[in-house]
């Protein structure tokens, strides 16, 4: 199916000149936005003071597209902030009202039987997180996104950029979305055309598995010669607690229950106000093929060591997401003529430590500085941009990925065999037996149903959803009424199906239909076929999806592609 791109005759597109695009408005770009700004503010100061020769830079048009309705919407993560990168693009940041929720003072990590638990004597140091803070990834991005319009910059939320636009294949702008088509893709009353942003450069900062990017990635081979992108799954809740029950600023991770036949683990965090932050992690580049991530983080909350936490609590928000995981040797290409890509869209997180956050703001910055040479020579050309991928070959970005750069692939044999092989990486600075080891495709690796589960399949007691109560254990359904998330039932379904046929005669029947699992929201289910009597029928319930990509990822067949839906819709993050 493809998507309707036609205008209404007499319907013209706005076209607008911008100095400098930024496609989304997360951590990533608006890092960059704002120490763009800076930087330009700074050369400023010292032409007019003497201190530099040359000209001053005349007001440049920086702009942020964000495609959730409002900046944060569509923010998601743990999240625990090392504030290195903070420090540098804002060192006053604690009295500019950066929004820490807790500072860390204790942390640990144990390992959960089926009914046991014990806490490892000595916390491995990549779990050491003292001294870093808790946040809001959501309320974070909202209060950086303050700072960038105190600047001057221009952030345009709800517009999802769909289209790359070229001159050979120099990068001269974006096209945003049409708003106010119908489920034909037909325009409506409301009907607004998308917009032709020309720009001097174009920086992608889209987040994990950056739909645009992906496009950019294929029409100019950035990945030539580079490992496959690998992700992993990420869920969380926010549990209220009673009053006076929970100590802020602890972080403890959890290895083995509830994840048997996948690679993952959990985290827990404290917050003041008494909540706990609960999240579970997996590889999805997992065998099974029922890996449900919301169905294991409720299983979680089964085990006695949570129950003791989270005896009183009360669910209060919910979110999914994926998070790139291949590291070092998954990043693309970094520039060309006239872009540059960062943060998670480029595999910019250490997948041992689970972040990224500061990494994906230190990717930004060093897009700023780049911008602001090709500012200074008004050359945005391949020749300029390549400054910005020696810059992150120079900056702790490429050491810390490095130390970790064949971690996920270890880590994927399974978690005790893997233990001898990462502590060699871990004196050998990453490297282990084999470097670059190589990385398999997500969606390559699940296997049938029967190879994995035998006859059991979905009525395996380890896939059996725990009693929804509506207070500590949800159905997903539930869980994703927490997300806020909302799209126009009469607009196009974003949610590429390639091949029906594939569902109903292959996948459900051998695989028993993935997507109907590690979908954190609930977007895909079977029905029983009108025309097939027996066989069953993929329904793709498109204004349920929360934007993380999975399905996009993991569909065994590849069968699924993730679109940008109408500017807007999506997730409702505010407190993740």
């Amino acid at each position: 199916m493809a998507i309707n791109d036609q205008l209404p005759e007499g319907v013209t597109r706005e076209t607008m000149d911008v100095d400098v695009l930024i496609v989304g408005g997360g951590s990533a770009g608006l890092s960059c936005a704002l120490h763009l700004a800076n930087q330009i503010e700074k050369h400023n100061e010292e032409v007019a003071s003497g201190k530099k020769p040359g000209a001053p830079i005349p007001e440049q048009m920086i702009v942020v597209l964000e495609k959730g309705a409002e900046i944060g919407a569509h923010s998601f993560s743990g999240a625990v902030l090392n504030t290195k990168a903070l420090e540098e693009l804002m060192p006053d940041f604690k009295a500019q009202g950066a929004p820490l929720d807790a500072e860390v003072t204790k942390d640990a990590v144990y390992y959960l039987g089926d009914d046991y638990s014990f806490k490892l004597p000595i916390t491995p140091p990549p779990f050491h997180n003292i001294g870093h803070h808790i946040i809001s990834l959501s309320k974070f991005n909202r209060w950086m996104a303050e700072k960038c319009e105190a600047k001057g910059i221009n952030i345009f939320p709800g517009f999802a950029a769909v289209e790359a636009l070229y001159e050979g294949n120099k990068i001269v702008g974006v096209r945003t979305g049409d708003k106010g088509r119908d489920k034909n893709g037909n325009p409506k009353a409301n009907f607004e055309p998308g917009l032709i942003l020309k720009s001097k450069c174009v920086i992608f900062a889209e987040g994990t598995r950056g739909s645009l990017f992906q496009k950019v990635s294929k029409k100019l081979d950035l990945r030539a010669g580079k490992n496959e992108e690998v992700f992993e799954e990420g869920v969380k809740e926010i549990i209220q607690m009673p009053a006076g029950t929970v100590e802020p600023g602890q972080v403890i991770h959890t290895m083995g229950f509830p994840l048997h036949k996948s690679i993952g683990g959990t985290f827990i965090y404290t917050l003041p106000g008494d909540r706990i932050i609960v999240g579970l992690v997996a590889y999805l580049d997992t065998q099974d093929p029922l890996l449900d991530p919301h169905r294991e983080l409720q299983k979680l909350k089964t085990h006695p060591f949570m129950q003791k936490m989270l005896k009183g609590g009360k669910v209060i928000a919910y979110g999914g997401k994926t998070l790139p995981a291949g590291g070092w040797y998954s990043m693309p290409k970094l520039h060309g003529d006239g872009w540059m890509v960062c943060g998670d869209s480029a595999s910019m997180v250490d997948v041992q430590k689970l972040k990224g956050i500061h990494l994906a703001m230190k990717s930004g910055m060093a897009a700023a500085e780049t911008a602001l040479d090709g500012i200074l020579k008004n050359d945005f050309s391949s020749a300029v941009t390549a400054s910005f991928e020696q810059k992150i070959q120079d900056s702790y970005v490429k050491k810390e990925l490095y130390r970790v750069r064949n971690f996920h692939q270890t880590l994927s044999k399974g978690f005790f065999e893997s233990l001898p092989l990462i502590a060699l990486q871990e004196i050998s600075g990453g490297r282990g037996l084999t470097d670059n080891m190589p990385a398999h495709k997500d969606s390559k690796t699940t296997h049938k149903v029967v190879e994995i589960w035998g006859p059991e399949g979905l009525n395996a007691q380890e896939n059996k959803l725990p009693k929804p109560d509506g207070e500590l254990f949800y159905d997903k359904l539930s869980s994703v009424y927490l997300t806020g998330t909302m799209h126009d039932e009469d607009s196009p379904n974003h949610l590429l199906i390639g091949d029906g046929d594939i569902c109903r005669t292959v996948c459900e029947p051998q695989y028993k239909s993935p997507c109907n699992h590690f979908c954190p929201a609930s977007v895909y289910e079977m029905l029983p076929s009108q025309k097939h009597q027996g066989q069953f029928e993929l329904q793709v319930n498109y204004t349920n999806c929360i934007h993380c990509k999975t399905c996009d990822i993991k569909c065994p067949f590849e069968n699924i592609e993730w679109t940008a839906p109408e500017g807007g819709g999506g997730p409702q993050y505010r407190e993740t």
